[in-house]
């Protein structure tokens, strides 16, 4: 299919015209059997038109003419056959009009028309794009074209074709004759819903049903129809400032549901009312301001009527009208007004903070906005501050106050200029703020007594003697001016210094008065008077007594406990710092000097004003110094001060800490007695190693152990030792209670003590506890009847520690250590040589002479070794055990 159309323009005058505008008659133009969209078709021109007023349309909705005469499809254009035929017409600003028809010739027909015979085109499996106009009133069914495939030429073939508008959404809108290859149409479409379809068309044998050709992709184009007039998206509110000149008010906004970039949505704008003040861009839609003469005040809103208009605004496009509603937005044009120049007003003197008059304004401006809002200015007569004029936010008056007492006698009548404002400046005119007159008038009222000054100040020294004169305060009557039955009273005097005469307002001293008072500050006292007339109306003033100081004070040390550190030559020295209340010329700069009679010792040297350096003459030991200065003030008054002066060893400028107690409290002696309990355990624990520690000794399995272990806990003795190599002591009553007797243990000796218990020579435990007593207080009494049994069989703390007691287990449970241990610390605790369980040797039991089993004790091994050769006897089982337990 032909993309590009050379169109081949025949002219022939025919038809009515104007005399004046004509265009030719008719117009012969050769095109392709598909016309697409936008393509342009022909050109046109008009003779003797009003160019700048020609206007040129079609009248077929399909195509559409350009102010320069070039006629373009709308959208895609199906040309029959026979041809197609529309009429295009030209009209001017005259009315006049004339009408041209185009002929659109089939390319097929002008090849016949020009060699005299029709030639047969091949059909093709490829036709080009289908159009279909939209909302076409049919008749329907509707032929739309005849598919048509080169196979048809080997085959016989028939056809079948798919897709939206066949078998889907929306069906039954095309279907294609199996045999013939019509596609066919149904129903008219819509293009705002359905703009195009694409079916797919399959062509088969019809005898194998086998396809003969590749499947073709038809396409079916809704060819748009201006059915659709624009519309407005928004509501069109728009403001705009009084006075404005060529402002831009606000944009249009619109839109049209036909095919976007055709004529048919390309929407032209314009103002139907309202043109007279606002003018509208026929494109963009934006609406400007004419003029400068839009006044809020005459009219604060505007309703424009707007025509929106498709076909790029053609006289038979489709249009929309709406109302665009502009407010005049206000501006300051117009100065707030008075309604009258003058105002009067009146107000008793001695009145303060009260409202005397309301000014009431006029402003045409928008209200409660700042171009309506007043602020009021007081231009003239307010020189003294008696006025203040504010603003009431609710009715805009002025509102006048008077905030200073005013007093007849001396001004009756007050003449103020007041000049009325806008919060905002004025724009827009060439007005100015305007004034008015207001006329004051103070009215006369009977008022008390007046002093003669609102203050008076006297002078006087301090101490001044009681009764004397300070001087006199008076008052008097503001109309007649005269003191006539006027009395005068005391309102405050806080120290009573002063005394007045109720007739005379004479004042004296009642009390002294001193200038370091802490009443008189910076040397004055006020003192408040009142006076009271014969109609009872008073009066008030202040007495300001100025004390004047004498030299009643002499410079004193404030703090005469000094530290001077020693440097260890004796040589420091200490600061004296001296006040003096009184002020110079009584005061300072003092001078310090020693006493004649002083010990030599020190020297004084003056530092500053008020301020000299003492130190020692010589090397002095550490202590405390009284030392006397002398000080006197610049008028040689003053008198001998005593200072203290400690001199002491310093640890960062101060005097280090007295010497502290030494005497402990319970917590410290716990503290003292923490490490020697700590090195008791320390002794305990080596004495625990000292006796368990042990050669390692191969011992001999004789063979008939027979794999089992003893039971190494048995409380008797083992069937397997020789009681013989053990000489067992035997329990015996002693007058001061059972003990332990050594049978067969000559000449046995021992300091071994167990729980506070001694071993003496003869080989009984004692102590000044019964041992029966003891192991019945410690123990229950099962393990007490034993003992009394005689079944003791080993000791403790010096004896062997092998041999324990039947159910020794009790014996070495943790309670039981630790109270032996605590027995064990009584009695180091009452050792009065102070060893507390020393690293040293001490003397344990013997267990006998020739014993198998040897000495027990730790320091045992600073001697010979001892003879283990009775561990060869105990016997196969006891070996098996040892082999268990030996390391290799």
């Amino acid at each position: 299919m032909a993309k590009v159309l050379i169109p081949h323009i025949c002219l022939l005058m025919v038809l009515s015209r104007a005399e004046s505008c004509f265009m030719p008659s008719s117009q012969y133009v050769v095109v392709a059997d598909f016309i697409p969209v936008g393509n342009k078709v022909t050109m046109v021109e008009a003779s003797g038109c009003d160019t700048g007023s020609v206007l040129l349309y079609a009248k077929d909705p399909s195509f559409t003419v350009r102010s320069d005469g070039t006629v373009v499809a709308m959208r895609g254009v199906y040309v029959p056959p026979g041809g197609r035929t529309f009429t295009v017409l030209a009209r001017d600003s005259s009315a006049q009009e004339s009408e041209m028809e185009v002929h659109l010739v089939h390319r097929a027909q002008r090849q016949k028309t020009e060699q005299g015979v029709l030639k047969r085109t091949k059909r093709r499996w490829s036709p080009p794009p289908i159009t279909i106009l939209e909302n076409d009133e049919g008749p329907y069914p509707k032929q739309l074209e005849r598919i048509v495939s080169d196979s048809e030429v080997r085959h016989k073939v028939y056809y079948i074709v798919t897709g939206h508008g066949v078998n889907q959404d929306p069906s039954g809108l095309f279907s294609l004759d199996r045999d013939s290859g019509m596609l066919t149409v149904y129903r008219p479409i819509d293009r705002e819903i359905y703009p195009s379809f694409k079916i797919t068309a399959k062509v088969y044998d019809t005898k194998t049903h086998q396809e003969t050709d590749q499947p073709l992709d038809i396409h079916i184009e809704i060819d748009d129809v201006n059915d659709n007039a624009p519309q407005f998206v928004s509501q069109m509110k728009y403001n705009v400032l009084e006075q404005a000149s060529m402002a831009v008010v606000g944009q249009v906004s619109a839109t049209d549901k036909d095919k976007p970039g055709t004529l048919h949505s390309k929407i032209r704008y314009s103002l139907l009312t309202g043109t007279n003040l606002f003018a509208i861009h026929p494109e963009t839609g934006v609406i400007t301001t004419t003029t400068n003469s839009l006044d809020r005040e005459t009219l604060n809103l505007h309703n424009v009527v707007v025509e929106i208009r498709d076909l790029d605004g053609s006289i038979n496009g489709l249009f929309t009208t709406g109302t665009a509603q502009i407010t005049v937005d206000d501006i300051n044009d117009n100065p707030p007004t008075f309604p009258r120049p003058s105002f009067d007003a009146s107000v008793s003197e001695n009145v303060k903070e009260k409202l005397i008059l309301e000014i009431p304004v006029e402003d045409r401006d928008l209200i409660n906005t700042a171009n309506w809002r007043s602020k009021f200015v007081i231009t003239k007569g307010n020189e003294n501050g008696n006025f203040r004029i504010d603003s009431d936010p609710k009715t805009n008056k002025g509102l006048l106050y008077v905030i200073k007492p005013l007093d007849y006698e001396k001004t009756k009548y007050i003449p103020l200029e007041v000049m009325a404002q806008n919060e905002a400046e004025l724009s827009g005119t060439t007005q100015q703020w305007q004034t008015a007159r207001v006329n004051v008038s103070v009215v006369d009222v009977d008022e008390g007594p007046e002093f003669t000054a609102p203050t008076v100040r006297f002078l006087v020294k301090e101490n001044t003697p009681n009764g004397t004169k300070i001087g006199t305060y008076t008052a008097q009557d503001p109309e007649t001016k005269s003191s006539s039955g006027i009395k005068y009273y005391k309102v405050s005097d806080p120290a009573g210094w002063v005394t007045v005469d109720r007739n005379t307002g004479e004042l004296r001293v009642a009390n002294t008065i001193d200038r370091e008072s802490a009443f008189a500050l910076n040397g004055t006292y006020n003192v408040i008077m009142r006076a009271v007339d014969t109609t009872s109306k008073t009066g008030t003033g202040t007495v300001i007594i100025q004390v004047e100081d004498i030299n009643d004070n002499v410079p004193e040390v404030p703090s005469n406990n000094l530290v001077l550190c020693d440097t260890g030559d004796g040589l420091g020295s200490v600061v004296v710092v001296a006040e003096d209340k009184d002020q110079p010329p009584f005061s300072y700069p003092f001078t310090f000097s020693l006493p004649q009679d002083n010990d030599g010792k020190w020297s004084v040297t003056r530092l500053n004003d008020t301020a000299a350096v003492l130190k020692p003459i010589k090397a002095l030991p550490v202590g405390r110094y009284n030392v006397d200065i002398d000080i006197k003030d610049l008028q040689g008054y003053g008198k001998t001060q005593t200072v203290t002066v400690r001199i002491c060893q310093c640890k960062n400028g101060a005097c280090s800490a007295a010497a502290r107690s030494t005497r402990l409290s319970s917590l410290g002696y716990l503290a003292l007695l923490l490490p020697l309990l700590a090195l008791l355990l320390l002794c305990l624990l080596l004495i625990f190693f000292c006796v368990t520690k042990r050669d390692k000794v191969d011992l001999d399995d004789g063979g008939d152990s027979g794999g089992i272990l003893l039971k190494s806990n048995t409380e008797g003795i083992g069937e397997e030792v020789n009681p013989s190599l053990i000489a067992v002591p035997s329990m015996v009553q002693t007058d001061k209670g059972m003990g332990m007797q050594n049978s067969g243990w000559q000449g046995l000796k021992s300091t071994s003590t167990l729980g506070g218990h001694s071993m003496l020579e003869n080989g009984i435990y004692r102590s000044g506890m019964d041992t029966q007593e003891f192991y019945t207080t410690h123990y229950d009494n099962q393990y007490s009847a034993q003992l009394n049994a005689g079944q003791l069989v080993g000791s403790s703390m010096g004896m062997d520690s092998r041999y324990f007691a039947q159910d020794s287990s009790l014996h070495h449970t943790w309670q039981t250590n630790g109270r032996v241990l605590g027995q064990r610390l009584q009695y180091l605790q009452a050792q009065e040589d102070g060893c507390y369980a020393d690293d040293i040797a001490h003397s344990y039991a013997f267990e006998g002479k020739g014993s198998a089993a040897g000495s027990v004790g730790c320091c045992s091994n600073l001697g010979d070794k001892e003879n283990l050769d009775f561990l060869n006897t105990l016997g196969p089982k006891f070996k098996t055990l040892a082999d268990v337990c030996t390391k290799r």
